[in-house]
C-alpha cells in the first residue's frame, strides 16, 4: 500500500518538474541562413555545366561594361589630363572656354600681374596654347598643339616624359613632343630637326600618352611658343595660378574674381568639372559609351535570369522536397539570394581580372583604358544587385511548387 502510494505522481509534481526553459522547434532566422547557403551552394555545384554557363554571363557582363566604362573614363582624362597636371590651383581662363582647342580667345596679360599681387598668390604663370604644323622631311604636314610654359615653374608641363628633362626647354629653338607621334613626324629622334610654323626647332625630349582629341601636345618655352602661335603682345592663352601653403582655393578664387571680372576664374577642380560637364553635354560620348555599358549589364542580366530559371525547372522537385520539409517561400528566397550573390562575386573577380589584362594589352599613347579601384567596386554592386533581381524572377516560379508534388 505505501508502494502504491509513493509511486502515485500528481499534478503539482508534474508542474514541478516542467523545464523553465522554453523549447521551440523553430530555427533561428541566422541558421535558416546558414542552412540555406549549404543547399545553395551544393546546388550549384550538383550541375557544373549550367553553372559555369551562368558565370559566363556575369562574365560577359563585366567584360564588356567595365571596357566601355574604362574607355569612356581613359576619353574624359584625355580632355583633362592638361589641368590634371598642370600643378595649378586656379585657372584664370576666357570667358566660356570649356575645351581645349587652337584659336581660343586670348586674355590681357595684365590678368597675370593682378594675380600675381592677389593676397594668398604664391606664383602666377602665364600659358600658350595654339596649333602647329610640323614639317616634314617627305614635304608633307602633320599637326600638334603647341602648349607655351615658362621657367621655372613650368606650370602646365611637361609631364610623362620618357626622354629627356623638361629643362631642355632652356636651350633656343627647342620643344618637346611625343613619342607616340615620332613615326608620324618624319622618323623624328633626339636632336632632329624640323619646322613648325615656319620656325626650325630641335627635339629636346619625348612625352608619353599625351594625345588628347586632337592633335598631341608639344611643349616649347614660353617666349619660343608666343612666336610660333603668333599670340600678339599683352596677349596670354591662360594664367595658372598656385596658392600660398594653408590658404584655401576657393577663398583665393574668390578675390582673384573680384579684382578681374572680364575672364573667368575657377579651382582646378571646378575646372576639371567643367570640361567633363560640357563633354557630357555638347557631345555624343557619354551616350555612346553609357549605351554600350547598359547594354552589356542587360545582357548579363538576361543570361543569368534565364540559366538561374533554367535551374529553378531542372531542380523543381528537390524545391518541392524542400517544402515538404517546412521550408518556406522566404527560406527559398534566401537559397537563391546566395546563389545570386555567389554567382555575382565569382564572376566579377573572374571578369574584372580579364578586362585588366586585356587593358594591359592594348594600352598606347592613343589609348588608355582606366579601372580605378571604385569602378571595380562599383561593377561588382552592380553584378550583384542584376544577380538578386534574376533570382527574384526564378522565385516567381518556386513560389508556385508545391511540397505534395514529391509523392507523386
Amino acid at each position: 500500500m505505501n508502494d502504491v502510494a509513493s509511486a502515485r505522481v500528481t499534478k503539482a509534481d508534474v508542474v514541478a518538474r516542467r523545464p523553465s526553459a522554453k523549447i521551440t522547434t523553430k530555427a533561428s532566422n541566422a541558421l535558416r541562413w546558414r542552412m540555406m547557403a549549404r543547399v545553395a551552394v551544393r546546388m550549384m555545384l550538383h550541375d557544373k555545366l549550367k553553372m559555369l554557363g551562368t558565370l559566363a554571363g556575369v562574365v560577359f557582363a563585366v567584360l564588356l561594361a567595365t571596357q566601355q566604362a574604362g574607355t569612356f573614363l581613359g576619353l574624359l582624362y584625355k580632355n583633362v589630363m592638361l589641368v590634371d597636371n598642370s600643378g595649378a590651383d586656379i585657372w584664370i581662363i576666357p570667358p566660356s572656354t570649356y575645351q581645349f582647342i587652337g584659336g581660343t580667345k586670348p586674355i590681357p596679360e595684365s590678368t597675370l600681374m593682378y594675380a600675381s599681387v592677389t593676397p594668398g598668390v604664391a606664383w602666377a604663370q602665364p600659358l600658350v596654347y595654339g596649333a602647329g604644323s610640323v614639317t616634314l622631311p617627305d614635304g608633307g604636314s602633320e599637326g600638334v598643339t603647341i602648349v607655351g610654359t615658362k621657367a621655372p615653374v613650368y606650370a602646365g608641363g611637361p609631364w610623362n616624359l620618357v626622354v629627356g628633362d623638361v629643362h631642355a626647354l632652356e636651350r633656343p629653338n627647342t620643344m618637346i613632343f611625343e613619342h607616340g607621334e615620332r613615326n608620324k613626324l618624319g622618323g623624328l629622334n633626339l636632336g632632329s630637326v624640323r619646322e613648325v610654323n615656319g620656325t626650325r626647332v630641335q627635339a629636346g625630349g619625348f612625352t608619353w600618352g599625351l594625345l588628347p582629341f586632337g592633335a598631341s601636345f608639344s611643349f616649347a618655352e614660353y617666349e619660343l611658343a608666343r612666336r610660333l602661335v603668333g599670340l600678339a603682345p599683352g596677349e596670354v592663352s591662360f594664367v595658372l595660378v598656385g596658392v600660398e601653403p594653408g590658404e584655401d582655393p576657393k577663398q583665393v578664387r574668390a578675390r582673384l574674381a573680384e579684382r578681374l571680372p572680364d575672364v573667368e576664374v575657377h579651382t582646378n577642380a571646378e575646372y576639371d568639372r567643367l570640361i567633363v560637364e560640357n563633354l557630357l553635354v555638347r557631345t555624343p560620348i557619354g551616350l555612346t559609351f553609357g549605351t554600350s555599358a547598359m547594354f552589356g549589364l542587360l545582357i548579363g542580366f538576361v543570361i543569368v535570369a534565364l540559366a538561374m530559371f533554367s535551374s529553378v525547372i531542372d531542380n523543381i522537385r528537390e524545391f518541392g522536397t524542400l517544402k515538404a520539409i517546412g521550408a518556406t517561400t522566404k527560406d527559398l528566397a534566401k537559397l537563391l539570394a546566395v546563389q545570386a550573390v555567389s554567382y555575382a562575386v565569382l564572376g566579377s573577380l573572374i571578369g574584372l581580372a580579364l578586362v585588366t589584362r586585356v587593358a594591359e594589352a592594348i594600352r598606347s599613347p592613343r589609348l588608355a583604358i582606366l579601372i580605378p579601384r571604385e569602378l571595380m567596386l562599383i561593377m561588382m554592386v552592380l553584378m550583384c544587385l542584376m544577380c538578386v533581381m534574376a533570382s527574384g524572377l526564378a522565385l516567381l516560379r518556386v513560389r508556385k511548387v508545391e511540397p505534395g508534388m514529391v509523392f507523386r
